[in-house]
């Protein structure tokens, strides 16, 4: 079975015209460095997927939350549409396995890369609106995005919700950095969150934000279970 009709099985979608996922799946390194013609990577459909997934998300959370206002709506759209979390949904897809991704992207970590699988996931929205029109596009968001929110809330919002989980309840919060590896294009930081001196859980990240996000998330886990 070739990559792409395995990508297809796996988003439950059939392409009619095979060239849009294959776009939606080409990187501009790729692009690039095998000298395609202009716009032959992905940027433009995610452009356009990125408008489908704002109108869907919108009315999901419009319609199953309505006694939120209007700048919480805002505020948890945000959430599920930002790039950590779109780059989390991602994972059950396997999407950076399927990428066409240029040799120097490849090596430097590019199918983990955050920024790239989102951007990929949003151009995979817009090449189903082009062949499949909005229906199509719409159901896969809503089977592979806007599915358990309140989990992406903490994911995307972990270090304010743990902050304020902590105040109150206990006498410190606090982030150490571990451990830093890997070269300068492809850094990764360890990162530990301390909670009255004792140590709670570990994050991973590309950035140091990133991993104390991680953290904070696990941590927010870990106090979940306790309660």
């Amino acid at each position: 079975m070739s990559d792409l009709a395995e990508f297809q099985k796996r988003i439950g979608y059939q392409f009619n015209n095979l060239n849009l996922i294959r776009q939606a799946l080409t990187h501009s390194s790729y692009a690039n460095e095998k000298h395609m013609k202009k716009h032959s990577d992905n940027e433009r459909l995610e452009f356009l997927g990125d408008a489908v997934l704002e109108i869907v998300s919108s009315e999901f959370l419009y319609i199953n939350y309505p006694d939120k206002p209007e700048g919480e709506l805002t505020k948890l759209r945000a959430s599920i549409v930002c790039e950590p979390t779109l780059a989390l949904c991602t994972e059950p897809l396997e999407l950076g396995k399927y990428l066409y991704l240029g040799k120097g992207e490849d090596h430097t970590g590019g199918r983990k890369r955050k920024s790239i699988l989102s951007d990929a996931l949003e151009a995979v929205i817009g090449a189903i609106y082009l062949d499949g029109g909005f229906t199509n596009a719409k159901e896969f968001v809503l089977r592979f995005i806007m599915t358990d929110i309140e989990n992406k809330q903490l994911f995307y919002d972990s270090k304010t919700i743990l902050q304020e989980v902590v105040q109150g309840k206990h006498e410190s919060l606090s982030y150490e950095l571990v451990n830093e590896s890997g070269p300068d294009h492809d850094k990764n930081f360890t990162v530990d969150v301390h909670i009255d001196g004792k140590k709670i859980s570990s994050g991973t990240g590309h950035t140091k934000k990133a991993a104390e996000q991680q953290a904070a998330y696990q941590a927010l886990l870990v106090l979940k279970d306790k309660e």
